[in-house]
């Protein structure tokens, strides 16, 4: 047996044992993920990524319009980013010593403020979750209330107390108890009202957007809500984890909406330049001040890995492209033409029953069909599952067309589209073109498509 050579050689490792990922993943991390991948088709095996693409080992090419659940918001691998993150490691910085105050967080913080420029101070996590937990325990701290406020339907993360303001039951299920909260119908400015009259309430936290269905709340509710909050002494925390970093045509989504100015906001995914792990609170100076009001409380909240130089480097380099290559206005603009294109659609394909969102934040919406043959056909799934129509999709985008895109929650019949803000023409007309040819094998009344429905029919069923 030939001795292995000492030392790390991350280039062999890949090469001896990348072949192996599905079963590792099997063996030793989420066994139902690999399962979910065989089941669908979606275990395909990339071997690199530039951009908005990935390309497989025989060189074919597949457009990402998923962009990793958002994270990479400038596509991947971009180069003023990789730059950033050599030059980073190539100074040897003196990094997370605890005990004394790097630049590079101080810059970051300072050129985020400048895109909120009514919030003052900024805490550095290490993901979206956390930033979110930030912000709750924050507005819990600074007004001495418990209870929180959030959305139906909601996504806010899925640590305990993010969870705790997450809409979704079938993620919440089997772990409580919980933080105290109450979920509102988003645009329901009188249930928000009668939960502030109790005198309880911390703060609101809401999407503008919300990424479960792409949502977005209804025109002046969050104006609305700020005064209302405002005035009963609790606070509005805007989640932008996902909207954020010109996501939906503006730097923030809540910018969308004029005079709303949050008390908290929380942004990652885009932030990190798809490299480093990073999330960030952002908030007014006198909630910071009440969270660390004496030296005594100088680190009652804090991240170990808060702030570390790569992370920061990611950042400065993300926000740099952002204004050198106008990408918010990119996503404004070429958002705009996927959705029209899209909405044009609707009244062509009987399955489609609406195109919405903002930016490069998109929602297809499936519903019943008025024809017998069809709705035949529609009815067998939703017996099965609400949602398996939207699967098949999602499925032959990617085997016939190879685009990946995503179902946009358990049990809706919404695909999300959520691609790489540096997008444009050619990338529309790609996606544009396969999602058409789709729709006519869907409405043509035949073929593998409907076949593949039966499969996941039986996979629901088996599954009960």
């Amino acid at each position: 047996m030939t001795e292995r050579p000492k030392g790390f050689d991350l280039a062999a490792l890949l090469a001896e044992r990348g072949a192996e990922r599905y079963e590792l993943h099997t063996r030793h991390l989420n066994h139902q993920l690999p399962r979910m991948l065989h089941t669908i088709g979606f275990d395909k095996v990339y071997e690199r990524a530039e951009g908005a693409y990935f390309w497989d080992a025989d060189g074919n090419d597949y457009l990402d319009m998923l962009a990793g659940f958002g994270v990479m918001g400038l596509g991947r691998h971009h180069p003023v980013v990789r730059k950033a993150l050599h030059d980073v490691l190539d100074a040897s910085l003196a990094d997370l010593t605890r005990f004394d105050c790097q630049p590079l967080p101080g810059l970051l913080a300072e050129k985020l403020l400048v895109h909120t420029p009514h919030l003052d101070r900024v805490f550095f996590g290490n993901s979206g979750t956390e930033a979110v937990e930030t912000a709750l325990k924050f507005a819990r701290y600074a007004t001495g209330r418990t209870r929180i406020l959030y959305c139906t339907h909601a996504f806010h993360g899925l640590t305990a107390g993010s969870l705790s303001v997450n809409g979704e039951a079938g993620f919440r299920e089997g772990f409580a108890p919980l933080l105290p909260d109450t979920a509102v119908e988003p645009g329901d400015l009188d249930a928000l009202e009668r939960e502030l009259e109790r005198g309880d309430v911390a703060a609101f936290v809401v999407e503008s957007i919300q990424g479960k269905g792409v949502n977005p709340t209804p025109t002046g509710f969050l104006r609305a809500a700020q005064e209302l909050l405002h005035r009963r002494g609790a606070l509005l925390i805007a989640d932008e984890v996902q909207t954020g970093l010109g996501r939906t045509g503006d730097f923030y989504a809540f910018q969308y909406e004029a005079g709303v100015e949050p008390d908290l906001v929380c942004v990652a995914k885009a932030l990190s330049g798809g490299y480093v792990p990073v999330g960030a609170t952002l908030g007014r100076d006198w909630i910071f001040k009440k969270v660390y009001s004496s030296m005594d409380r100088v680190l009652v909240h804090s991240a170990s890995f808060g702030g570390n130089a790569q992370a920061m480097a990611a950042g400065l380099a993300v926000l740099s492209v952002l204004e050198d290559e106008h990408v918010v206005a990119n996503a404004r603009v070429t958002g705009e033409l996927l959705r029209a294109r899209l909405a044009a659609l609707v009244d062509r394909y009987e399955l489609l029953h609406a195109v919405r969102g903002r930016g490069l934040m998109i929602g297809i919406e499936f519903g019943r069909p008025e024809s017998m043959r069809l709705r035949s056909r529609w009815t067998m799934l939703q017996a099965a599952r609400k949602g398996l129509f939207a699967q098949m999709v999602v499925v032959p985008l990617l085997q016939k067309h190879r685009i990946l895109t995503q179902v946009s929650g358990d049990h809706l019949e919404v695909i999300k589209l959520i691609p790489p803000l540096i997008i444009g023409e050619r990338e529309v007309d790609r996606f544009v073109e396969a999602f058409t040819a789709v729709m006519d094998d869907a409405h043509g009344g035949g073929g593998l498509m409907w076949d593949f429905g039966k499969t996941l029919v039986k996979q629901a069923v088996a599954n009960r």
